[in-house]
């Protein structure tokens, strides 16, 4: 038995010859078509594992440019309505993980390695309707296509599943040969790129402070908006450290850039909506916080560390 993508699973009656059940199938795990396949099947929208018995057969589909895809996108997303309401209905509020969540860490692995969805489903040999699916709607992946999704993406099923997401980065094994380099300014600020997640270094009433912010690049400046008061806002007026990093598990290497220069409020209306006007995102803590500071770059240096023959 081979098949391809959108091929037809069939379940006959070994009795009477009728259709018992039919699905599409939008995984396959050989790369010459043979069982097993991951089937969406048409009675109850879900997608399992089928290793196909003597009462099943595959119904070839056309597979040439003229295929239908919209119609197999619609049907996608009839099963993914369908299947979203039987998720809430069977996690609750006080559920456990929303599966939503294993298809945004898979969009975001995927973006972070510059892939499209072509390449990404082509890897992990299924349907490209079926992986837009999976990182669009609350799906459960089966444990098989989880399995081929990281082995394309080039992770984990538990960093997409979120396993160790509460524990701190940096766990795996330093490399064998590593080496330790310094980033020259335009590298620095390639990598602070224009805005995300970052550490600011603040003296304050209690003693030295490190604080996660949200920040923005803006003229070579980082940006932050914060509370009155807050520890954050000690910043203002001293001179301080802001540190951005990122590891990689995988390959167990990573890299650090370091902003020193003098903080200010700012305090113009004008410039402040300007900050607030091109801010990518709210402040992950939520709450009011509408008093921006502005740090000034005096030094920009960075390190990375990474194999010796890179």
């Amino acid at each position: 038995m081979r098949a391809q993508l959108g091929d037809q699973l069939v379940v006959e009656s070994p009795a009477t010859g009728a259709t018992r059940r039919d699905g599409e199938i939008v995984g396959l795990h050989h790369e010459d078509g043979t069982p097993p396949y991951d089937v969406r099947w048409s009675d109850t929208n879900g997608v399992t594992l089928v290793f196909p018995g003597p009462d099943a057969h595959v119904r070839h589909v056309e597979h040439g440019p003229g295929r239908p895809e919209k119609l197999s996108r619609a049907r996608m997303d009839g099963a993914a309505k369908k299947q979203a309401g039987a998720v809430s209905n069977r996690m609750g509020a006080g559920g456990a993980q929303n599966p939503g969540d294993i298809g945004r860490r898979m969009a975001a692995e995927r973006k972070r390695q510059g892939m499209s969805r072509a390449e990404t489903a082509r890897r992990a040999r299924m349907a490209p309707d079926y992986l837009a699916y999976l990182e669009e709607q609350p799906a459960d992946p089966s444990p098989a296509s989880l399995i081929r999704l990281a082995d394309a993406l080039g992770t984990s099923v538990a960093a997409l599943r979120g396993g160790g997401s509460d524990l701190p980065p940096g766990q795996g094994q330093a490399l064998l040969h590593p080496q330790l380099r310094d980033l020259g300014p335009d590298e620095c600020r390639a990598r602070l790129s224009t805005h995300g997640v970052g550490r600011v270094a603040v003296s304050t009433r209690h003693g030295p402070a490190v604080i996660p912010v949200n920040y923005e690049v803006i003229d070579d400046a980082i940006a932050f908006r914060t509370a009155p008061g807050s520890a954050p806002a000690a910043a203002v007026g001293t001179e301080v450290a802001f540190e951005v990093d990122h590891v990689d598990e995988t390959m167990s290497q990573g890299w650090s850039v370091l902003v020193v220069g003098p903080a200010r409020g700012v305090t113009e209306p004008e410039e402040a909506r300007m900050l607030a006007d091109r801010a990518h995102s709210e402040p992950w803590a939520g709450g009011e916080r509408e008093m921006w500071v502005s740090i000034q770059p005096t030094r920009l240096t960075g390190r990375r560390i990474s194999p010796r023959d890179q």
